[in-house]
């Protein structure tokens, strides 16, 4: 047995809330999230969704909203 550990067994990853927004549907919502969180945050590994809604006005869906936790490695 190697005495070797893979590099991610030693990896630290952050886990960050973010919440998307789409007049279209809660899925857009989260790949909005995703594409803006990706453009400053590096090495996105993983979102899982933790919350959806809708916002209304006049009792119609105006947006859909989903909230994501993303998690991203840490670079040492």
């Amino acid at each position: 047995m190697s005495s070797k550990k893979s590099a991610s067994a030693e990896s630290v990853y952050r886990i960050t809330d973010v919440v998307g927004v789409s007049a279209k549907s809660w899925e857009d919502a989260a790949s909005n999230a995703v594409a803006t969180a990706a453009s400053s945050l590096r090495d996105l590994r993983v979102a899982e969704v933790t919350k959806l809604d809708v916002k209304i006005e006049d009792g119609k869906v105006v947006a859909f909203r989903t909230r994501l936790q993303l998690s991203f490695k840490y670079e040492g």
